[in-house]
């Protein structure tokens, strides 16, 4: 072999493991790629299980809230704080305390003792002399529930008249007294104690097997047959107008929030236990003077419900991208921004502590949904050009087109 051939071989042999090194150097990054995958979907994963399970954000300048923080509300009970000054500086009362904060709304009872009048000093033996008082200490009592019976006893008239001769009528006639109408007919049941059944029952999750020990331990043989009675007869009979009052004044407003969640019923016919059901729930806006939920089981997802639920509004609805709400006729569908903004959440990297890496798209993303101003400064062009069901209903498909 001449050199001249041992050359090009060696050349050949160069450019050979060049593209071998090329291919490995391809797998290795695309492995790469596929590890910092893996990497940014099990920290996201634990984002999730580990981190804030709620997708309230921050009240921002403007923006009505649908619910009144618990701190609002207790400072509601006292009056605005007063300010002190000193000759050197101003300085805030000091504010309530957590205590006095929740024992605000409780009735109040002075329990006062006092210096008899024949008592004498214990030091001397001399007069003593009232010069004040003071508040030791603050408690709490409890007075257990107690139960009654109540008769209702009704007065009787006969009248004077009906039945003597020469009266228009011959008969006698008695005239009962009006009483009110009871929960239940030929039942021992009152409002309050079906009330208290089913606030036990649906606030307080107690099942009735439960609470049929607590009413005997009261004096009361109360079966959770006849509780579970009592819940479906008075619902039917007495909450079913009230619900169907809300329904139709929720579909009077103008705005409105809808969605169905998924839940699981025992024992309903043709289902099984593990299948799935759902809750519908509309909800009036920040913006209407009704401020209403309405709660409507149903054991399918179907366009029907939404169709059923929503027949006679007119107004605008906010819900998530669920085709079925493209079915309902003469309504205007917004779609929310909470659903959109997740998407941008789970796309912002983070680090190996869980932290999010700033500058990324998905940041910027969320920040412009939550209107941040450095934000939308960046893209105010932009973002004035968006047509104006966009900007003020928050249609983000119009927005991300």
């Amino acid at each position: 072999m001449t050199g001249q051939e041992e050359l090009l071989m060696l050349r050949a042999l160069v450019e050979k493991q060049k593209e071998e090194l090329a291919a490995k150097d391809e797998i290795i990054a695309k492995q790469n790629i596929r590890i910092q995958n893996m990497v940014q979907a099990l920290l996201q994963a634990r984002k999730k299980l580990f981190g804030p399970s709620t997708e309230t954000s921050k009240k921002l300048d403007g923006q009505l809230s649908l619910f009144e923080s618990t701190e609002a509300l207790a400072k509601e009970l006292f009056s605005e704080q007063q300010k002190i000054t000193v000759p050197s500086h101003t300085r805030k009362a000091r504010q309530p305390g957590v205590r006095q904060e929740m024992l605000a709304g409780l009735p109040k009872e002075i329990e006062e003792y006092i210096i008899p009048d024949d008592e004498v000093c214990s030091k001397c033996g001399e007069d003593l002399m009232i010069i004040g008082k003071r508040i030791v200490r603050t408690e709490v009592t409890y007075e257990p529930a107690k139960l009654k019976v109540k008769q209702i006893v009704q007065q009787i008239a006969k009248c004077t008249q009906c039945g003597k001769e020469g009266s228009e009528n011959p008969k006698d006639h008695f005239q009962k007294a009006a009483i009110p109408v009871p929960v239940l007919s030929h039942s021992i049941a009152t409002p309050s104690l079906v009330a208290q059944v089913m606030y036990q029952k649906f606030a307080m999750g107690m099942p009735f097997a439960r609470q049929e020990k607590d009413w005997y331990r009261l004096g009361l043989i109360l079966s959770r047959s006849n509780m579970a009675n009592w819940t479906n007869r008075c619902s039917e009979e007495w909450l079913t107008p009230v619900y169907e009052r809300i329904h139709a004044e929720l579909l009077s407003c103008e705005v409105l929030h809808m969605d169905e969640t998924r839940i699981q019923c025992n024992r309903e016919d043709g289902k099984k236990a593990s299948s799935d059901s759902y809750m519908w729930v509309i909800r009036s806006g920040a913006c209407e003077h009704i401020q209403a939920v309405l709660f409507h089981y149903s054991p399918s997802r179907k366009r029907e419900i939404a169709r059923q639920l929503l027949s006679g509004f007119r107004g605008y609805l906010t819900t998530d991208a669920y085709s079925a709400y493209e079915k309902v006729e003469n309504i205007r569908r917004n779609l929310c921004w909470s659903h959109c903004r997740r998407y941008y959440i789970d796309s912002i990297p983070l680090t190996s502590n869980g932290k999010e890496i700033p500058g990324s798209k998905g940041a910027e993303g969320r920040a412009f949904i939550l209107h941040q101003p450095e934000v939308l400064e960046k893209y105010l062009p932009w973002s004035q050009e968006l047509p104006e069901v966009c900007r003020l209903n928050h249609n983000y498909k119009k927005c991300l087109k």
